[in-house]
Formats: C-alpha cells, structure tokens, sequence
C-alpha cells in the first residue's frame, strides 16, 4: 500500500505541475480515503470517478448523479476540482468550449491508474461473479425463447444480413474444412481433462460428434501401420451424455471482479484450434472480413476512434458480458447454408459446463477459453449492427452498401465502432438480440472516444499508464518485477521523470537496472542518453551490459511413441510451438527462445519462473 500511494503522491504532483494547479487538498483527501477504505479506494472508487470523469466528457456536463462519495461546490467535485475547473465551468457543470487535454489526461491517469490492478478478489466477490456467469446464461435461454416465438422479422432480417456478408467466407471455410485441409494443435494452457505439456498428444478421449466430422484415426493417427492400431485402441469415444463439460474458473482481474473463463476438454480445444486457423486464413481474402472483423491487429480499432473523435462521426461502443451472450442459436442462424462448417462448429462446441459444482447445460455459444468464441462473436456481433443499420434505413441493404461501411464499421471482439447516427438502431437490435451495451463506457455524443486500449478526446491521445501488478517485495515475486520494468518505462514515456526515479530505485534494490532499448531481451530502463556497454563481447565484439533476463521452469513432460510422432507431424504445419511458453501478457517481451532439443522432455506452462543475472546485448 505504501508503494502505491507513494507512485500516486509522485503522479499528482507532477502533473499538478503540468497543468498549473495545486494538488495539496487532492493528496490529503486520498490519504484520508485510503486510511478507511484501503485498496479500494484506490482501484474501485476512484475508477468510478474515472468512469463518471470520461461519461461526462462524452455528454458535455457533469451530472446531478454522478460522482457519488464526493462532495461538491458548484457543479464540480472538490476532489481534483483543479483539474476539473479547466475542463468544466464549475458553477455550471457545463464542458468549457476549449477544454484542457493535459488536465483531461491528468484526471483520467489519476483515477484510473491502479483501475486494472491484478489483485485477487474476496470469495464473496467471486462467488458472486460465478452465480453471475449461471444468470447470464438464464438471460440468453430466455433471449432465445423472446427471439423464436417473437412475430418480428429480427431473425429473418438477421439470416439475411448474415448471407450477404458473410456467404463468400463461410462457402470458402467450408470448402477447405471438407477437402480435409484442418490442421488441429493443442496449446500450452490447461484442459477440463486435466492434461498438460505433452500428455495432450497422447490422449485417448474423443467424442462421438467430433467422430462424426474429424474421425479420431484421421486426428490423433497419423500412419496406417499395424503397430498403431493397438495405440488406437485405447481412444474412448464418449456419447454426448458422458462429454466432459468446460470447467468454468475465475483468475485475477481487478479487485472488484475477477475474470470468467471456461477451460476447455483437450479433443474440444484440440479441434476448435484447426477451424479457427482455417478461419483466420481465409479472412484476409475477402472484403469484410478484412474490412470488418479480421482481428490480427487492433490498430485499425483505435485509428477510427481517432477519427471518431475528431469528427465525430463515429461511435465507440461496449458490450458487457460479450461472449457469455453469444447465443448458439445466432451462430447455427448465420451457418445454417454451410453444412460442413456448421457440423464442425457445432461438433467442437461444448455443451455443457461444470460451475460452482453442478454442472449446467449451455444455451451461449461458448465462453471465453474456446478458440471459436473470438472470432464468432465478433461474426455474430457485426451481422446484428448491420441488421439495425437496415431496420434504421428501411430497406433491404446490398453490397454496394455494404460496402460503402468500409472503414465506418470495425469489430474486435467486444470493441464496436459504428456511425453516430445509427446508434440508437444499432443498440436497439443488439438489445434485442439480448446483449447489453454498457453505457458507462460507450461514446458518442462528445468527443471521447476509446478502442483497443487506446482513448482519444478531440484527435489528441489520452491514454494513460496502466499499473498491472503490485511492487515486488523481492527478486522471488518474478512476474511483479516484469510488471512493475514495463510500467516504468511506460511511465517513462509519457514523461513522470521523478516517479521514475522513485520506481528505479525501488527496481534495483532486487536487481541490476542497465539502460537498454526496447528490442533488448535484458530487464532494463528506457533513457534518454542510451546504453552504456560495460563490456564488449569478444567473439562478436557488441556492446555488453550486466543484467537479468527471465527463465521460465517448464515441466517435466515425456514424450516418445506415437505421441512423439504425432508432434513433430504437426509442428512441421505450425512451425513448431516454444519450449517456452509465455507466463502472462507480462512476460512476452521477455520471453526466451525456444529449445526444441528437449521439447520431448519439457513442455507446457511453466510451474515456476526465475531471473538470471547474465551479460547480454542493450539492444
């Protein structure tokens, strides 16, 4: 706690420099909050006053109800109100008509900061956000049941809309899943099973619907010799009554709720991996898929909610629960002309999962954890936007309408941006579909706009620097130690020169800190004045400097056998996979190079992760 109110006092007080504006007040209220309230205050309350921070850019004032727990004069919060007076009039409530964007940023960095902490939440909040999961899935059964008995033309409007865009896409994947060109893979995480590392390439369980359209002979045997067919006959196909259903977790998330997500069977995972590598191909060879929901890149998301904000002309909208809404019955709707894709979607789809001990029957297409579940929602997301945008224009669209959307309608994932004006129909349909659109965070009557992690006011970059962890207490706590390197140099950056020293000194108290460039696999600082080598390297004469990189423990995990083959047949589609895996988001820039020699003796995620002081290259 005493890390984190230092790394704020720090923050305040440099941007109260920046923006002309005593912080003293501010500081004394946020100690006095913290006393009573603690971690909360800090990643709860104040990003609810973030949140009615960036509603109130977007609707132009401040409102009677928001920022509830602080007090006021005039129309504005005493809290920050240095900050706020150079962006609200105070007696008014009202948004000056030249706002400050440096106080903009300020407000939102302060607030928000410690917004998306990793910090475990309490049973009772866990609990509740799983009885959650099992009343989102009541709300799409009763969806689906207010859809099919509705006399509306939604689904029929929702088919059809689904055909023009997507029919191309959908034949191609279809034709190339029936000329038998799925290439499964398992990855690194966990299954429902219980199979890790490489036990995966030699399981035995297999479905009688994954039967029915990838033949566990042609998926798991890969050679006709008489030898193999003793290892087959240990596969045990389970009727549909007896599938393993998704095991349904929680893992960090902020303190105010964790993440839901749903670990899927190894064969499901297995499988759903093949399709989705066949969808994700095809993607770039059609107009809307690339144009609409190819999601390799969020880059495209956040430069139209530039635009958005700077014309705005364009919205940016959030669904809450996104994937936990997604129905199976949209999904069989926009396949049901795709036989071959259809079985094979269906086939790899779980049906069932096991929550709170009881297991469930499931009405959503899936949850976060399947490999389809992305790029579906995503699918299923875009044909309802265009199904309002026809209600709103009262006639049948075509392609040349469709198309004339290019770069006006973006979807990744949950992140959904759409003309200004055909908000109110676009909402309207997604409601009717029974998801919901968190209004607290979607934009469009103002000038703020945010997508992909990016936040925009008026074409000027508002993004702030996320903390994600914790400060480590020593060099053992490996990932808060990451963690707390890129926070740093992101802070670093965005140009908190004196919180940076703050948080260098408390780095290398743990370990050695050399200034190093972005590129470099070493823990260090960015800086201005650039590496100094402290040694030079005598095979290839480069700079040297001393530091730490990551090493990552995987587990013991044998293969030979069939298993072994089974491996190597598909690492020569995939490229092969890291012996490596990567531990968290945290840890991908400094991820270590794969040694495929002991792949056959080491795989999965690691069980434990080190740092290892070394000499290595600041570039």
């Amino acid at each position: 706690m005493k890390s984190l109110m230092t790394v704020l006092r720090l923050v305040l007080d440099e941007l109260g420099t920046r923006c002309g504006t005593s912080t003293t007040h501010d500081l004394k209220k946020i100690m006095s909050r913290v006393e009573n309230e603690g971690y909360s205050f800090l990643t709860i309350t104040l990003a609810n006053f973030g949140s009615d921070f960036q509603k109130s850019l977007d609707q132009g004032y401040v409102g009677p109800n928001q920022y509830p727990g602080f007090s006021r004069t005039g129309g504005l919060p005493r809290f920050l109100g240095g900050f706020l007076d150079r962006v609200f009039d105070r007696n008014s409530g009202r948004l000056l008509d030249i706002p400050c964007v440096e106080s903009i940023r300020a407000i939102r960095q302060l607030t928000l900061m410690f917004a998306k902490v990793e910090i475990p939440c309490s049973d009772e909040r866990v609990n509740r956000a799983l009885h959650k999961y099992i009343k989102t899935e009541q709300d799409v059964r009763e969806s689906d049941k207010r859809l099919f008995t509705s006399e509306s033309d939604c689904l029929e409007r929702f088919a059809r809309v689904g055909r023009l865009l997507w029919s191309d896409y959908f034949s191609a994947v279809d034709s190339r899943i029936y000329n038998e060109s799925v290439v499964p893979k398992h990855g690194p995480g966990a299954t429902a099973d219980k199979l890790r590392g490489n036990a995966k390439y030699n399981q035995h369980v297999w479905t009688s619907r994954l039967n029915e359209v990838f033949p566990y002979w042609e998926q798991i045997v890969h050679n006709d010799h008489p030898s193999s067919l003793e290892w087959t006959d240990r596969v045990r196909i389970l009727e549909p009554g007896n599938e393993i259903p998704v095991r349904v977790i929680t893992v960090p998330k902020t303190l105010k709720s964790p993440r839901i997500i749903a670990i899927e069977p190894t064969c499901m995972q297995y499988m759903q991996q093949g399709v989705l590598a066949v969808m994700v191909q095809e993607m770039s060879s059609f107009d809307n898929t690339r144009q609409f929901v190819q999601f390799e890149r969020q880059e495209p998301n956040q430069r139209l909610a530039l635009e958005g904000s700077l014309t705005g002309g364009l919205a940016t909208l959030d669904l809450s629960e996104a994937s936990d809404r997604v129905s199976n019955q949209h999904v069989r709707l926009l396949l049901a002309n795709h036989r071959i894709l259809r079985e094979a979607v269906d086939a790899t789809r779980s049906r069932k999962a096991d929550v709170l001990g009881k297991t469930i029957r499931l009405a959503k297409f899936a949850s976060m954890g399947s490999a389809l579940c992305f790029p579906m929602e995503a699918i299923v997301f875009t044909t309802v936007i265009f199904s309002g945008i026809e209600r709103a224009q009262g006639r049948r669209l075509t392609e040349k309408d469709i198309k004339s959307f290019f770069g006006r309608v973006r979807v990744y994932g949950d992140d959904i941006i759409v003309p200004v004006e055909y908000v109110p129909a676009v909402i309207g349909e997604l409601e009717t579909f029974g998801f919901q659109v968190n209004l607290d965070k979607s934009f469009w009557t103002g000038r703020f706009r945010e997508s992909c992690g990016k936040e925009y006011y008026a074409g000027n970059d508002v993004s702030i620097v996320r903390m994600r962890s914790l400060f480590p207490k020593s060099r053992m706590h490996v990932e808060e130690l990451v963690s707390t390197v890129a926070f740093r140099n992101l802070l670093f950056q965005a140009g908190f020169e004196t919180t940076v020293d703050y948080i260098d000194d408390v780095i290398r108290r743990l370990i050695p800190f050399p200034v190093v460039e972005e590129t470099s696999t070493l823990l260090g600082r960015l800086s201005y004045e650039g590496y100094h080598p402290q040694r030079t390297d005598r095979h290839t004469h480069s700079p040297l400097v001393k530091g730490v990189v990551v090493v990552p423990k995987l587990p013991t995990s044998l293969l030979d056998s069939y298993g072994a083959l089974q491996k190597f047949f598909l690492s020569k589609v995939y490229g092969g996979e890291s012996s490596f895996p990567t531990l968290e988001r945290v840890l991908e820039r400094y991820r270590v190079p794969s040694a495929d020699k002991d792949h056959l003796l080491r795989a999965g995620r690691p069980t434990s992760v080190r740092i290892k002081s070394k000499w290595g290259q600041p570039f």
